[in-house]
Protein backbone atom coordinates (compact mmCIF):
# COMPACT_ATOMS: atom_id res chain seq x y z
CA UNK A 1 0.00 0.00 0.00
CA UNK A 2 1.42 3.81 -0.84
CA UNK A 3 0.42 7.09 1.10
CA UNK A 4 0.78 10.20 0.18
CA UNK A 5 -0.28 13.68 1.28
CA UNK A 6 -2.01 16.38 -1.10
CA UNK A 7 -0.86 19.41 -1.95
CA UNK A 8 -0.28 21.96 0.95
CA UNK A 9 -2.77 24.16 -0.62
CA UNK A 10 -5.63 21.83 0.24
CA UNK A 11 -6.63 20.04 3.20
CA UNK A 12 -4.48 17.13 5.18
CA UNK A 13 -6.35 14.21 4.25
CA UNK A 14 -4.49 11.29 3.38
CA UNK A 15 -5.71 8.82 0.48
CA UNK A 16 -5.27 4.87 0.36
CA UNK A 17 -4.81 3.82 -3.03
CA UNK A 18 -7.13 0.41 -2.44
CA UNK A 19 -6.81 -2.33 -5.97
CA UNK A 20 -10.16 -4.01 -6.61
CA UNK A 21 -10.66 -7.59 -5.85
CA UNK A 22 -12.87 -9.94 -7.11
CA UNK A 23 -14.76 -11.91 -4.41
CA UNK A 24 -13.12 -15.56 -5.55
CA UNK A 25 -9.63 -13.92 -4.96
CA UNK A 26 -11.10 -12.46 -1.39
CA UNK A 27 -12.16 -15.71 -0.16
CA UNK A 28 -8.66 -17.17 -1.19
CA UNK A 29 -6.83 -14.96 0.19
CA UNK A 30 -8.81 -14.89 3.71
CA UNK A 31 -8.69 -18.87 3.75
CA UNK A 32 -5.08 -18.23 3.30
CA UNK A 33 -4.69 -15.80 6.07
CA UNK A 34 -6.59 -18.15 8.57
CA UNK A 35 -4.47 -20.50 7.94
CA UNK A 36 -1.34 -18.55 8.46
CA UNK A 37 -3.10 -17.04 11.76
CA UNK A 38 -3.59 -20.36 12.84
CA UNK A 39 -0.06 -21.72 12.59
CA UNK A 40 1.11 -18.58 13.81
CA UNK A 41 -1.08 -19.23 17.19
CA UNK A 42 0.26 -22.74 17.40
CA UNK A 43 4.02 -21.33 16.87
CA UNK A 44 3.60 -17.99 19.23
CA UNK A 45 0.90 -18.63 21.79
CA UNK A 46 -2.91 -18.15 21.81
CA UNK A 47 -2.53 -14.90 23.85
CA UNK A 48 -0.69 -13.24 20.89
CA UNK A 49 -2.92 -12.12 18.36
CA UNK A 50 -2.27 -11.63 15.05
CA UNK A 51 -1.92 -8.14 12.97
CA UNK A 52 -5.30 -7.61 11.57
CA UNK A 53 -4.78 -4.13 10.36
CA UNK A 54 -4.14 -4.75 6.47
CA UNK A 55 -7.84 -7.33 6.54
CA UNK A 56 -9.48 -4.77 8.42
CA UNK A 57 -8.72 -2.29 5.38
CA UNK A 58 -9.62 -4.98 2.82
CA UNK A 59 -13.01 -6.00 4.62
CA UNK A 60 -13.89 -2.25 5.17
CA UNK A 61 -13.38 -0.99 1.76
CA UNK A 62 -13.71 -4.36 -0.38
CA UNK A 63 -16.67 -2.58 -2.35
CA UNK A 64 -13.94 0.32 -3.50
CA UNK A 65 -11.83 0.06 -6.53
CA UNK A 66 -10.52 3.74 -6.44
CA UNK A 67 -8.50 6.16 -4.38
CA UNK A 68 -11.00 7.30 -1.66
CA UNK A 69 -10.62 9.74 1.52
CA UNK A 70 -9.77 7.66 4.98
CA UNK A 71 -11.98 10.91 6.12
CA UNK A 72 -15.16 10.58 4.22
CA UNK A 73 -15.11 7.19 3.51
CA UNK A 74 -17.93 6.47 5.74
CA UNK A 75 -19.85 9.23 3.83
CA UNK A 76 -19.39 8.01 0.65
CA UNK A 77 -20.44 4.48 2.20
CA UNK A 78 -23.81 6.29 2.96
CA UNK A 79 -24.24 7.41 -0.34
CA UNK A 80 -23.79 3.80 -1.43
CA UNK A 81 -26.46 2.34 0.41
CA UNK A 82 -28.76 5.53 0.00
CA UNK A 83 -28.23 4.63 -3.69
CA UNK A 84 -29.02 0.90 -3.51
CA UNK A 85 -32.09 1.41 -1.63
CA UNK A 86 -33.33 4.06 -3.95
CA UNK A 87 -32.83 1.73 -6.82
CA UNK A 88 -35.29 -0.84 -5.17
CA UNK A 89 -38.22 1.88 -5.60
CA UNK A 90 -40.70 1.70 -7.89
CA UNK A 91 -40.02 3.81 -11.29
CA UNK A 92 -42.27 6.26 -12.31
CA UNK A 93 -42.18 5.30 -16.00
CA UNK A 94 -45.89 5.83 -16.70
CA UNK A 95 -46.24 1.98 -17.00
CA UNK A 96 -48.68 0.10 -15.32
CA UNK A 97 -48.14 -1.92 -11.73
CA UNK A 98 -49.32 -5.48 -13.80
CA UNK A 99 -51.54 -6.27 -10.79
CA UNK A 100 -50.28 -4.34 -7.83
CA UNK A 101 -47.11 -6.09 -7.63
CA UNK A 102 -46.68 -9.03 -10.20
CA UNK A 103 -43.66 -7.02 -11.80
CA UNK A 104 -41.70 -6.04 -8.76
CA UNK A 105 -42.23 -9.42 -6.41
CA UNK A 106 -39.35 -11.12 -4.09
CA UNK A 107 -38.23 -14.82 -4.57
CA UNK A 108 -41.00 -14.93 -7.05
CA UNK A 109 -41.31 -15.57 -10.74
CA UNK A 110 -43.29 -12.12 -12.00
CA UNK A 111 -46.47 -13.30 -13.71
CA UNK A 112 -48.35 -11.81 -16.04
CA UNK A 113 -51.13 -9.27 -15.40
CA UNK A 114 -53.46 -9.86 -12.31
CA UNK A 115 -57.09 -9.07 -13.73
CA UNK A 116 -58.85 -10.77 -10.91
CA UNK A 117 -58.87 -7.57 -8.88
CA UNK A 118 -60.90 -6.47 -11.42
CA UNK A 119 -63.52 -9.17 -11.11
CA UNK A 120 -67.26 -9.75 -9.28
CA UNK A 121 -66.31 -9.74 -5.09
CA UNK A 122 -68.26 -13.54 -4.92
CA UNK A 123 -64.91 -15.18 -7.09
CA UNK A 124 -62.30 -13.58 -4.76
CA UNK A 125 -62.55 -17.25 -2.75
CA UNK A 126 -61.22 -18.62 -6.18
CA UNK A 127 -58.41 -16.18 -6.65
CA UNK A 128 -56.95 -16.51 -3.24
CA UNK A 129 -54.61 -19.05 -4.94
CA UNK A 130 -53.25 -16.44 -7.49
CA UNK A 131 -52.68 -13.93 -5.17
CA UNK A 132 -49.15 -13.62 -3.66
CA UNK A 133 -48.77 -14.23 -0.12
CA UNK A 134 -48.30 -12.25 3.07
CA UNK A 135 -44.87 -12.31 3.09
CA UNK A 136 -44.90 -10.72 -0.29
CA UNK A 137 -46.81 -8.09 0.05
CA UNK A 138 -45.20 -7.27 3.10
CA UNK A 139 -41.60 -6.80 1.25
CA UNK A 140 -43.46 -5.22 -1.18
CA UNK A 141 -44.93 -2.50 1.17
CA UNK A 142 -41.56 -2.14 2.41
CA UNK A 143 -40.20 -1.70 -1.15
CA UNK A 144 -42.07 0.89 -2.44
CA UNK A 145 -42.76 2.99 1.02
CA UNK A 146 -39.86 5.52 0.38
CA UNK A 147 -41.45 6.66 -3.33
CA UNK A 148 -45.34 6.43 -2.72
CA UNK A 149 -47.85 3.66 -1.33
CA UNK A 150 -49.82 1.82 -3.53
CA UNK A 151 -53.04 2.27 -1.15
CA UNK A 152 -55.60 0.98 -4.05
CA UNK A 153 -58.47 -0.79 -3.06
CA UNK A 154 -60.51 -1.41 -5.89
CA UNK A 155 -64.04 -1.69 -4.24
CA UNK A 156 -64.36 1.95 -2.96
CA UNK A 157 -64.82 5.02 -5.37
CA UNK A 158 -62.12 7.02 -7.44
CA UNK A 159 -62.33 10.47 -6.73
CA UNK A 160 -64.22 12.63 -9.86
CA UNK A 161 -61.57 15.19 -9.85
CA UNK A 162 -59.16 11.97 -9.97
CA UNK A 163 -60.32 11.04 -13.30
CA UNK A 164 -60.18 14.31 -14.93
CA UNK A 165 -56.43 14.74 -13.54
CA UNK A 166 -55.32 10.73 -14.48
CA UNK A 167 -57.26 11.13 -17.93
CA UNK A 168 -57.67 12.85 -21.18
CA UNK A 169 -59.35 12.40 -24.71
CA UNK A 170 -62.45 13.03 -26.14
CA UNK A 171 -64.02 10.59 -23.32
CA UNK A 172 -61.16 11.16 -21.08
CA UNK A 173 -60.57 7.62 -21.76
CA UNK A 174 -56.49 8.22 -22.37
CA UNK A 175 -54.47 7.82 -19.62
CA UNK A 176 -51.38 10.72 -19.65
CA UNK A 177 -47.99 9.71 -19.74
CA UNK A 178 -46.62 10.48 -16.14
CA UNK A 179 -49.23 8.14 -14.39
CA UNK A 180 -49.21 4.75 -13.18
CA UNK A 181 -52.37 2.37 -13.96
CA UNK A 182 -52.90 -1.04 -11.96
CA UNK A 183 -53.07 -3.11 -15.25
CA UNK A 184 -50.21 -4.03 -17.76
CA UNK A 185 -50.27 -1.56 -20.97
CA UNK A 186 -48.28 -4.07 -22.95
CA UNK A 187 -50.82 -6.79 -22.86
CA UNK A 188 -53.79 -7.42 -24.37
CA UNK A 189 -56.87 -7.62 -21.50
CA UNK A 190 -59.99 -9.71 -21.82
CA UNK A 191 -62.56 -9.03 -24.44
CA UNK A 192 -65.24 -8.34 -21.30
CA UNK A 193 -62.98 -6.07 -19.41
CA UNK A 194 -61.92 -4.02 -22.83
CA UNK A 195 -65.91 -3.62 -23.64
CA UNK A 196 -67.44 -0.29 -22.34
CA UNK A 197 -70.30 0.88 -21.55
CA UNK A 198 -70.03 3.84 -23.83
CA UNK A 199 -71.03 0.63 -26.41
CA UNK A 200 -74.43 1.97 -25.63
CA UNK A 201 -74.03 4.82 -28.06
CA UNK A 202 -73.78 2.85 -30.87
CA UNK A 203 -77.78 2.25 -29.94
CA UNK A 204 -78.30 5.21 -29.53
CA UNK A 205 -77.44 6.27 -32.70
CA UNK A 206 -79.01 3.45 -34.68
CA UNK A 207 -82.45 3.80 -32.34
CA UNK A 208 -82.73 7.24 -33.23
CA UNK A 209 -82.40 6.20 -36.83
CA UNK A 210 -85.36 4.33 -36.79
CA UNK A 211 -87.21 6.55 -35.41
CA UNK A 212 -85.80 9.61 -38.09
CA UNK A 213 -86.92 6.92 -40.91
CA UNK A 214 -90.32 6.51 -39.35
CA UNK A 215 -91.33 9.92 -39.56
CA UNK A 216 -89.46 10.72 -42.79
CA UNK A 217 -92.21 7.84 -44.04
CA UNK A 218 -95.33 9.06 -42.22
CA UNK A 219 -94.68 12.95 -42.18
CA UNK A 220 -96.74 15.42 -44.61
CA UNK A 221 -94.09 17.68 -45.07
CA UNK A 222 -91.73 15.25 -47.14
CA UNK A 223 -94.24 13.05 -48.45
CA UNK A 224 -93.11 14.06 -51.98
CA UNK A 225 -90.17 11.93 -51.58
CA UNK A 226 -92.37 8.97 -51.50
CA UNK A 227 -90.30 6.98 -48.75
CA UNK A 228 -90.56 2.84 -48.38
CA UNK A 229 -91.53 2.14 -44.83
CA UNK A 230 -89.15 -0.49 -45.47
CA UNK A 231 -86.19 1.46 -44.29
CA UNK A 232 -87.63 2.19 -41.16
CA UNK A 233 -87.93 -1.62 -40.45
CA UNK A 234 -84.83 -2.22 -41.74
CA UNK A 235 -83.12 0.04 -39.57
CA UNK A 236 -85.48 -1.11 -36.71
CA UNK A 237 -84.57 -4.46 -37.18
CA UNK A 238 -80.75 -3.97 -36.82
CA UNK A 239 -80.92 -1.62 -33.96
CA UNK A 240 -82.61 -4.15 -31.97
CA UNK A 241 -80.22 -6.43 -32.90
CA UNK A 242 -77.54 -4.25 -31.97
CA UNK A 243 -78.98 -3.90 -28.91
CA UNK A 244 -79.70 -7.40 -27.62
CA UNK A 245 -76.10 -8.39 -28.26
CA UNK A 246 -74.53 -5.01 -26.52
CA UNK A 247 -76.85 -5.43 -23.76
CA UNK A 248 -76.22 -9.38 -23.31
CA UNK A 249 -72.02 -8.79 -23.66
CA UNK A 250 -72.22 -6.02 -20.87
CA UNK A 251 -74.46 -7.76 -18.78
CA UNK A 252 -71.33 -10.89 -18.71
CA UNK A 253 -69.36 -7.76 -17.76
CA UNK A 254 -71.33 -7.12 -14.72
CA UNK A 255 -71.07 -10.61 -13.80
CA UNK A 256 -67.93 -11.54 -14.20
CA UNK A 257 -66.14 -8.12 -13.69
CA UNK A 258 -68.58 -5.98 -11.66
CA UNK A 259 -65.52 -4.08 -9.82
CA UNK A 260 -64.18 -2.54 -13.76
CA UNK A 261 -68.48 -2.28 -13.66
CA UNK A 262 -68.03 0.31 -10.61
CA UNK A 263 -65.43 1.97 -12.28
CA UNK A 264 -67.34 3.07 -14.80
CA UNK A 265 -70.03 4.14 -12.40
CA UNK A 266 -67.94 6.29 -10.63
CA UNK A 267 -65.85 7.79 -13.99
CA UNK A 268 -67.75 11.17 -14.79
CA UNK A 269 -68.58 11.01 -18.31
CA UNK A 270 -69.15 6.90 -18.11
CA UNK A 271 -71.59 7.52 -15.74
CA UNK A 272 -73.96 9.64 -17.88
CA UNK A 273 -73.99 6.29 -20.54
CA UNK A 274 -76.22 3.51 -17.66
CA UNK A 275 -78.87 6.27 -18.88
CA UNK A 276 -78.10 5.10 -22.42
CA UNK A 277 -80.27 1.30 -22.45
CA UNK A 278 -83.25 2.61 -20.98
CA UNK A 279 -82.99 6.11 -23.68
CA UNK A 280 -82.45 2.85 -26.35
CA UNK A 281 -85.42 1.00 -25.46
CA UNK A 282 -87.55 4.11 -25.59
CA UNK A 283 -86.56 5.45 -29.16
CA UNK A 284 -87.12 1.78 -30.39
CA UNK A 285 -90.93 1.72 -28.48
CA UNK A 286 -91.33 5.34 -30.15
CA UNK A 287 -89.99 4.28 -33.68
CA UNK A 288 -91.78 1.18 -33.85
CA UNK A 289 -92.37 0.39 -37.55
CA UNK A 290 -96.88 0.96 -38.17
CA UNK A 291 -96.80 -2.68 -39.33
CA UNK A 292 -95.25 -4.34 -35.63
CA UNK A 293 -96.79 -1.78 -33.28
CA UNK A 294 -100.33 -0.41 -33.15
CA UNK A 295 -100.71 3.72 -33.03
CA UNK A 296 -101.37 3.61 -28.95
CA UNK A 297 -98.94 1.60 -27.32
CA UNK A 298 -99.81 -0.43 -23.76
CA UNK A 299 -98.63 1.84 -20.59
CA UNK A 300 -96.72 -1.12 -19.31
CA UNK A 301 -94.04 -0.64 -21.45
CA UNK A 302 -93.69 2.76 -20.38
CA UNK A 303 -93.48 1.88 -16.70
CA UNK A 304 -90.94 -1.02 -17.43
CA UNK A 305 -88.58 1.27 -19.34
CA UNK A 306 -89.05 4.61 -17.54
CA UNK A 307 -88.59 2.86 -14.40
CA UNK A 308 -84.87 1.82 -13.72
CA UNK A 309 -84.53 5.72 -15.71
CA UNK A 310 -86.08 7.01 -12.78
CA UNK A 311 -84.29 5.84 -10.24
CA UNK A 312 -80.85 6.33 -11.27
CA UNK A 313 -82.23 9.90 -12.23
CA UNK A 314 -82.88 10.31 -8.56
CA UNK A 315 -79.38 9.07 -7.51
CA UNK A 316 -77.89 11.38 -9.79
CA UNK A 317 -79.30 14.86 -9.42
CA UNK A 318 -79.03 13.64 -5.42
CA UNK A 319 -75.59 14.16 -5.93
CA UNK A 320 -75.63 17.21 -8.24
CA UNK A 321 -78.09 19.09 -5.29
CA UNK A 322 -76.75 17.64 -1.85
CA UNK A 323 -72.80 18.71 -2.91
CA UNK A 324 -70.09 17.10 -2.12
CA UNK A 325 -67.10 15.56 -4.64
CA UNK A 326 -69.44 14.99 -7.38
CA UNK A 327 -71.52 17.87 -7.13
CA UNK A 328 -72.92 19.26 -10.81
CA UNK A 329 -70.31 22.21 -10.67
CA UNK A 330 -67.42 19.32 -10.52
CA UNK A 331 -68.46 16.51 -12.80
CA UNK A 332 -70.10 18.67 -15.21
CA UNK A 333 -69.35 18.10 -18.95
CA UNK A 334 -71.40 17.81 -22.15
CA UNK A 335 -72.47 14.11 -22.01
CA UNK A 336 -74.54 14.97 -18.49
CA UNK A 337 -77.24 15.83 -21.15
CA UNK A 338 -77.50 12.33 -21.45
CA UNK A 339 -79.39 12.10 -18.18
CA UNK A 340 -81.67 14.82 -18.98
CA UNK A 341 -82.67 14.01 -22.68
CA UNK A 342 -84.25 10.63 -21.24
CA UNK A 343 -86.71 12.82 -19.54
CA UNK A 344 -88.01 14.11 -22.97
CA UNK A 345 -88.12 10.46 -24.55
CA UNK A 346 -90.19 9.44 -21.82
CA UNK A 347 -92.40 12.13 -22.13
CA UNK A 348 -92.90 11.68 -25.74
CA UNK A 349 -93.26 7.89 -25.00
CA UNK A 350 -96.36 8.66 -22.01
CA UNK A 351 -98.23 10.73 -24.73
CA UNK A 352 -97.95 7.42 -26.77
CA UNK A 353 -99.54 5.60 -24.04
CA UNK A 354 -102.29 7.83 -23.52
CA UNK A 355 -100.60 9.61 -19.89
CA UNK A 356 -100.51 13.23 -20.97
CA UNK A 357 -100.27 13.97 -17.19
CA UNK A 358 -96.73 12.15 -16.73
CA UNK A 359 -95.22 13.10 -20.15
CA UNK A 360 -96.08 16.66 -18.76
CA UNK A 361 -94.29 15.45 -14.96
CA UNK A 362 -91.38 14.52 -17.11
CA UNK A 363 -91.00 17.48 -19.42
CA UNK A 364 -91.33 19.70 -16.26
CA UNK A 365 -88.53 18.18 -14.51
CA UNK A 366 -86.00 17.98 -17.62
CA UNK A 367 -86.23 21.51 -18.79
CA UNK A 368 -85.45 22.33 -15.27
CA UNK A 369 -82.24 20.04 -15.10
CA UNK A 370 -81.39 21.19 -18.54
CA UNK A 371 -80.98 24.56 -18.02
CA UNK A 372 -79.12 23.94 -14.67
CA UNK A 373 -77.01 21.69 -16.94
CA UNK A 374 -76.74 24.38 -19.74
CA UNK A 375 -75.92 27.58 -17.41
CA UNK A 376 -73.15 25.07 -15.90
CA UNK A 377 -71.68 24.41 -18.85
CA UNK A 378 -71.39 27.47 -20.20
CA UNK A 379 -70.33 29.45 -17.58
CA UNK A 380 -67.53 27.15 -16.07
CA UNK A 381 -67.28 28.40 -12.50
CA UNK A 382 -64.29 28.73 -11.22
CA UNK A 383 -64.27 26.00 -8.61
CA UNK A 384 -65.16 23.02 -10.97
CA UNK A 385 -62.85 21.59 -13.04
CA UNK A 386 -61.00 22.17 -16.16
CA UNK A 387 -62.48 20.48 -19.23
CA UNK A 388 -59.80 19.02 -21.37
CA UNK A 389 -59.74 20.53 -25.30
CA UNK A 390 -60.18 16.60 -26.20
CA UNK A 391 -63.92 16.82 -24.63
CA UNK A 392 -64.94 19.95 -27.54
CA UNK A 393 -66.11 16.66 -30.09
CA UNK A 394 -69.13 15.93 -26.99
CA UNK A 395 -70.43 19.51 -27.24
CA UNK A 396 -72.80 18.11 -30.20
CA UNK A 397 -74.73 17.14 -26.76
CA UNK A 398 -76.45 20.74 -26.54
CA UNK A 399 -78.17 20.34 -29.79
CA UNK A 400 -80.08 16.96 -28.17
CA UNK A 401 -81.89 18.25 -25.17
CA UNK A 402 -83.53 21.44 -26.33
CA UNK A 403 -84.60 19.46 -29.95
CA UNK A 404 -86.05 16.49 -27.48
CA UNK A 405 -87.94 19.14 -25.63
CA UNK A 406 -89.34 20.90 -28.80
CA UNK A 407 -90.52 17.10 -30.06
CA UNK A 408 -92.08 16.48 -26.57
CA UNK A 409 -93.97 19.61 -26.51
CA UNK A 410 -95.76 19.15 -29.36
CA UNK A 411 -96.34 15.56 -29.03
CA UNK A 412 -98.19 15.99 -25.74
CA UNK A 413 -99.98 18.82 -26.97
CA UNK A 414 -100.05 18.42 -30.26
CA UNK A 415 -99.39 21.91 -31.36
CA UNK A 416 -95.91 23.21 -32.31
CA UNK A 417 -96.60 26.36 -30.28
CA UNK A 418 -94.49 29.16 -29.29
CA UNK A 419 -92.38 27.26 -26.64
CA UNK A 420 -91.66 24.57 -29.24
CA UNK A 421 -90.32 26.63 -31.53
CA UNK A 422 -88.74 28.56 -28.86
CA UNK A 423 -86.59 25.22 -27.93
CA UNK A 424 -86.66 23.98 -31.46
CA UNK A 425 -85.00 27.65 -32.23
CA UNK A 426 -82.04 27.22 -29.24
CA UNK A 427 -80.94 23.46 -30.93
CA UNK A 428 -80.94 25.22 -34.50
CA UNK A 429 -78.58 28.11 -33.49
CA UNK A 430 -76.72 25.72 -31.38
CA UNK A 431 -76.15 23.31 -34.25
CA UNK A 432 -74.89 25.92 -36.32
CA UNK A 433 -72.55 27.37 -33.56
CA UNK A 434 -70.89 23.98 -33.87
CA UNK A 435 -71.15 23.30 -37.18
CA UNK A 436 -69.12 26.41 -38.38
CA UNK A 437 -66.12 24.87 -35.06
CA UNK A 438 -65.21 22.69 -37.52
CA UNK A 439 -61.89 22.41 -35.87
CA UNK A 440 -64.09 20.80 -32.96
CA UNK A 441 -64.48 17.98 -34.43
CA UNK A 442 -60.57 17.02 -36.02
CA UNK A 443 -57.58 15.70 -34.81
CA UNK A 444 -59.16 12.86 -32.34
CA UNK A 445 -58.80 8.98 -33.69
CA UNK A 446 -61.82 7.16 -34.08
CA UNK A 447 -63.33 5.52 -30.92
CA UNK A 448 -67.14 3.86 -30.51
CA UNK A 449 -67.79 6.93 -28.39
CA UNK A 450 -68.42 9.03 -31.38
CA UNK A 451 -72.21 7.19 -31.92
CA UNK A 452 -72.90 8.99 -29.35
CA UNK A 453 -72.63 12.38 -31.22
CA UNK A 454 -75.11 10.92 -33.87
CA UNK A 455 -78.08 10.91 -32.14
CA UNK A 456 -77.86 14.51 -31.23
CA UNK A 457 -77.83 15.45 -35.31
CA UNK A 458 -80.54 12.99 -35.45
CA UNK A 459 -82.60 14.03 -32.78
CA UNK A 460 -82.75 17.88 -34.34
CA UNK A 461 -83.27 16.42 -37.75
CA UNK A 462 -86.84 14.85 -36.54
CA UNK A 463 -87.51 18.32 -34.56
CA UNK A 464 -86.95 19.86 -37.92
CA UNK A 465 -89.23 17.85 -39.34
CA UNK A 466 -91.98 18.45 -37.15
CA UNK A 467 -91.55 21.76 -37.88
CA UNK A 468 -91.88 21.65 -40.94
CA UNK A 469 -95.16 20.37 -40.85
CA UNK A 470 -96.49 22.96 -38.64
CA UNK A 471 -94.74 25.88 -40.94
CA UNK A 472 -94.77 24.13 -44.72
CA UNK A 473 -92.80 26.53 -46.47
CA UNK A 474 -89.52 25.83 -49.18
CA UNK A 475 -87.14 26.68 -46.52
CA UNK A 476 -88.03 25.01 -43.56
CA UNK A 477 -88.55 21.32 -45.91
CA UNK A 478 -85.22 21.84 -47.49
CA UNK A 479 -83.80 22.38 -43.80
CA UNK A 480 -84.87 18.94 -42.66
CA UNK A 481 -83.98 17.24 -45.48
CA UNK A 482 -80.44 18.50 -45.20
CA UNK A 483 -80.24 17.95 -41.79
CA UNK A 484 -81.46 14.35 -41.97
CA UNK A 485 -79.22 13.68 -44.84
CA UNK A 486 -76.33 14.96 -42.46
CA UNK A 487 -77.14 12.60 -39.60
CA UNK A 488 -78.12 9.90 -42.27
CA UNK A 489 -74.60 9.97 -43.78
CA UNK A 490 -72.49 10.79 -40.91
CA UNK A 491 -74.60 7.42 -39.36
CA UNK A 492 -73.62 5.01 -42.67
CA UNK A 493 -69.80 6.23 -42.41
CA UNK A 494 -69.54 5.23 -38.46
CA UNK A 495 -71.23 1.68 -38.81
CA UNK A 496 -68.47 1.14 -41.76
CA UNK A 497 -65.47 2.48 -40.24
CA UNK A 498 -66.86 0.24 -36.44
CA UNK A 499 -67.36 -2.76 -38.97
CA UNK A 500 -64.00 -2.32 -40.42
CA UNK A 501 -62.13 -1.72 -37.09
CA UNK A 502 -64.15 -4.56 -35.47
CA UNK A 503 -63.63 -7.57 -37.94
CA UNK A 504 -60.87 -6.08 -40.44
CA UNK A 505 -58.42 -4.62 -38.17
CA UNK A 506 -59.15 -5.72 -35.20
CA UNK A 507 -58.73 -2.58 -33.53
CA UNK A 508 -62.07 -1.58 -32.04
CA UNK A 509 -61.72 -2.58 -28.07
CA UNK A 510 -58.32 -1.31 -27.26
CA UNK A 511 -57.80 -1.88 -23.64
CA UNK A 512 -59.68 0.40 -21.67
CA UNK A 513 -56.52 2.30 -19.14
CA UNK A 514 -59.26 4.38 -18.12
CA UNK A 515 -61.08 2.15 -15.01
CA UNK A 516 -57.17 1.09 -14.00
CA UNK A 517 -56.07 4.85 -12.99
CA UNK A 518 -54.99 4.50 -9.55
CA UNK A 519 -56.91 5.90 -6.82
CA UNK A 520 -54.21 9.04 -6.06
CA UNK A 521 -51.35 10.03 -8.25
CA UNK A 522 -48.25 8.18 -7.04
CA UNK A 523 -45.69 10.12 -8.33
CA UNK A 524 -44.01 11.89 -5.17
CA UNK A 525 -44.92 15.57 -5.55
CA UNK A 526 -42.03 18.33 -5.95
CA UNK A 527 -41.64 20.51 -3.18
CA UNK A 528 -41.69 24.03 -4.14
CA UNK A 529 -38.85 26.43 -4.87
CA UNK A 530 -37.63 28.54 -1.81
CA UNK A 531 -38.03 31.90 -2.21
CA UNK A 532 -35.34 34.54 -0.90
CA UNK A 533 -37.36 35.55 1.81
CA UNK A 534 -38.12 32.50 2.91
CA UNK A 535 -35.28 31.14 3.57
CA UNK A 536 -34.43 34.41 5.36
CA UNK A 537 -37.89 33.67 7.93
CA UNK A 538 -36.34 30.07 8.16
CA UNK A 539 -33.20 31.36 8.85
CA UNK A 540 -34.41 33.75 12.02
CA UNK A 541 -36.73 30.44 13.10
CA UNK A 542 -33.92 28.30 13.11
CA UNK A 543 -31.50 30.91 15.16
CA UNK A 544 -34.16 31.35 17.22
CA UNK A 545 -34.76 28.08 17.96
CA UNK A 546 -31.19 27.29 18.03
CA UNK A 547 -30.61 30.43 20.93
CA UNK A 548 -33.41 29.52 23.24
CA UNK A 549 -32.04 26.62 25.07
CA UNK A 550 -28.57 28.89 25.72
CA UNK A 551 -30.85 31.81 27.19
CA UNK A 552 -32.56 28.90 29.32
CA UNK A 553 -29.15 27.64 30.34
CA UNK A 554 -27.46 31.68 30.96
CA UNK A 555 -30.94 32.09 33.08
CA UNK A 556 -30.22 29.24 35.41
CA UNK A 557 -26.72 30.37 35.91
CA UNK A 558 -27.67 33.63 36.77
CA UNK A 559 -29.63 31.87 39.22
CA UNK A 560 -27.24 30.33 41.10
Amino acid sequence: METRQSSPNSLQTHFVDIPEVLPEEEEEEEAEEGKTIMTDKVKRGLNKQPNRSVRDVRRTHRNFSRQVSLETGFSVLNRESKAKEERKTLPRSGRSFGGFDSANQIGAEARKGDFSIFKTKSTLSKQNSLLPTRKEKEVESQKIEGSGRLDESVDTSVPAGRYFAALRGPELDQVKDYEDILLPKDEKWPFLLRFPIGCFGICLGLSSQAVLWRALATSPAVKFLHIPPFINLAVWLLAVAVLISVSVTYILKCIFYFEAVKREYFHPVRVNFFFAPWVVCMFLAIGAPPTLAPETLHPAIWCVFMGPYFFLELKIYGQWLSGGKRRLCKVANPSSHLSVVGNFVGAILASKVGWKEAGKFLWAVGFAHYLVVFVTLYQRLPTSEALPKELHPVYSMFIAAPSAASIAWQTIYNEFDGLSRTCFYIALFLYISLVVRINFFTGFRFSVAWWSYTFPMTTASVATIKYAEHVPSPISKVLALSLSFMSSTMVCILFVSTLLHAFVWHTLFPNDLAIAITKRRLVKEKKPFKKAYDLRRWTKQALTKHNSPNKDFDGENEGY
